[in-house]
């Protein structure tokens, strides 16, 4: 924690309920974010649908037009699927799942901005200085994630999932399709921020870059059993997300190796060992 200012007497005389009800008007604050970006989506229900929610599953998606300029043998077809409700009222929930979500993926940028300024304030000065456009980053990542699941996972495993039989007529309900399409964008999402973990895991001293070219046979097999996970049994899914994954672990090590040369440095100005 930073050194307590003299000028700032209320933040110094903070108590841990204090802090508590600090934490909880963040959250609130995130919450009504979400909230009023839901709505915004909720009213915009046609274009959300039809372009966004269901954009992979035409043969128009940009993604299929770009693979079939570049190649014939790369041009991918998707399946021509019905796509059923089976309960009364599963077009309205999933009308209101598909806000939320879509609300809590636009809104990352300010939740993560109420965050960080939960935080920033218990860092000392060089770590906020070091830790400049944090919120920029993760929301690049983040986004960049989201994008990268949406238009290069999302096509390809719904081309797979949506052509493979035994026999049976493929005519999946609402909520699969959708669930199938969040899971294979929000979580890529979430996993895209592995730098800004590699990040703060090294600046308290918890995660060196030793450690992580030690097992980095580990984190491979971690890697595609991960990325197993989040796609569907697809090898070709599965390979397009762990090759951004095995990059992202790569530069993980770089940022750990930078942070830990400058803690170094700190503590050689400071005249002490750093094994200590």
């Amino acid at each position: 924690m930073r050194d307590i200012d003299p000028q700032e007497p209320e933040k110094a005389e903070m108590s841990f309920l204090d802090h508590l009800d600090q934490l909880r008007m963040h959250i609130l604050r995130s919450l009504l974010a979400v909230a009023v970006i839901a709505i915004g989506v909720f009213l915009a229900k046609d274009f959300v649908f039809n372009v966004v929610i269901f954009g992979p599953r035409n043969p128009d998606f940009p993604t299929y037009r770009i693979l079939c300029s570049i190649s014939d043998a790369l041009c991918i077809d998707p399946p021509n699927f019905k796509i059923l409700t089976r309960d009364l009222g599963e077009q309205f929930m999933i009308h209101i799942k598909s806000s939320f979500w879509l609300g809590v993926i636009l809104g990352f940028p300010y939740i993560f901005w109420e965050i960080w300024r939960f935080i920033r304030p218990g860092l000392y000065p060089q770590e906020q200085k070091a830790a400049r456009g944090m919120v920029l980053i993760c929301s690049l990542l983040f986004t960049i994630g989201v994008f990268f699941g949406y238009f290069f996972i999302a096509p390809f495993a719904i081309s797979f999932l949506g052509s493979y039989t035994v026999g049976a007529e493929s005519t999946p309900s609402l909520a699969s399709y959708v669930d199938y399409l969040t899971m294979l964008t929000l979580p890529v999402g979430l996993v895209f921020e592995l730098p800004v973990v590699a990040w703060f895991l090294s600046k308290i001293g918890i995660l060196y870059p030793s450690f992580l070219r030690t097992y980095r046979r580990h984190a491979l097999v971690v890697i595609v059993i991960l990325a197993a996970i989040i796609t569907p049994p697809d090898v070709t899914s599965q390979m397009i997300l762990s090759i951004p994954l095995l990059a992202l672990y790569e530069v993980s090590i770089w940022v750990s190796a930078r942070v830990h040369k400058q803690r170094e440095a700190e503590w050689e100005a400071e005249g002490k060992d750093l094994s200590s």
